[in-house]
């Protein structure tokens, strides 16, 4: 299938590694020009490197900024050019106790999370609607549902994703734009891969049976019964990114593995 984004230059936020490089890949091989983003400018370089290898011929450049920093994501946003598809992905995650996530936590991952793909999508909205033509899309999860009793501060700004995404579709009445979420699954990101070795290592334990071990214990209503690849994200984020999928618009997608029970 033609997923027809020879044409179309994509922004993606936190793309160096995991859902957001997977992504990159995919719209890259599809003729998509591509700007990725990473915290620091030896992340990008390496990454570019490893998607032109991949991907031969693929137009795909880079910007350094960390969202947590204001003050980078100013120097971000009046560097890029026009935007097609804006892929709101970036984001940080962390097992916490709930009594000790402080406030200062609370505020942090907002900032990354949440305030990103705002200040994004602030700047790159209203051109796409001067066009009537865009893409956005926010990577959320299915833990914006399902809130984990050890990431609450997490689960929140997954949440608010879809409140943000649900409320900017509203404004793309009779035009090209579309903004939707999707709500991922357990997926083996490198932030989870570095995780479940982590964890591996502390209890002298295979990683494949820590996968195991956290895919039946903590998502035992998953109908994958695996960890899903980020490339199986990307394939979705690739579709809603194109002009074939101008019918869906203001929805939460799922690409969960069946994880969550509700219709």
């Amino acid at each position: 299938m033609d997923l027809q984004l020879k044409s179309k230059t994509a922004f993606i936020s936190g793309s160096t590694q995991g859902i957001g490089f997977a992504i990159a890949k995919q719209l890259l091989a599809e003729g998509a020009k591509v700007i990725i983003n990473g915290r620091t400018q030896k992340k990008i370089d390496l990454a570019i490197q490893s998607l032109i290898r991949e991907i031969p011929g693929a137009d795909v450049s880079g910007i350094a900024a960390d969202f947590s920093q204001t003050e980078e994501v100013n120097e971000l946003l009046a560097k890029l050019p026009n935007i097609d598809i804006l892929i709101n992905n970036v984001g940080i995650f962390e097992l916490k106790p709930f009594t000790e996530i402080t406030d200062q936590d609370w505020a942090h991952i907002f900032e990354v999370n949440v305030m990103s793909g705002i200040r994004l999508s602030r700047q790159l909205l209203p051109k796409m609607l001067e066009r009537k033509w865009g893409r956005i899309i926010f990577i959320s999860s299915e833990s914006a549902i399902n809130i984990p009793e050890n990431m609450i501060h997490y689960g929140m700004t997954k949440t608010a994703m879809l409140s943000v995404s649900s409320g900017l579709a509203k404004l793309t009445k009779n035009t090209q734009v579309t903004v939707n979420t999707i709500l991922g699954g357990p997926t083996y990101s490198d932030g989870v891969a570095e995780t479940v070795t982590q964890i591996a290592s502390a209890q002298n334990q295979d990683v494949e049976q820590v996968k195991n071990y956290i895919m039946n214990n903590f998502n035992p209503s998953s109908l994958l019964q695996r960890f899903i690849d980020p490339s199986e994200i990307a394939n979705l984020a690739a579709y809603l990114s194109s002009p074939l999928s101008i019918a869906t618009n203001g929805s939460s997608v799922r690409a969960d593995g069946g994880v969550l029970p509700t219709i």
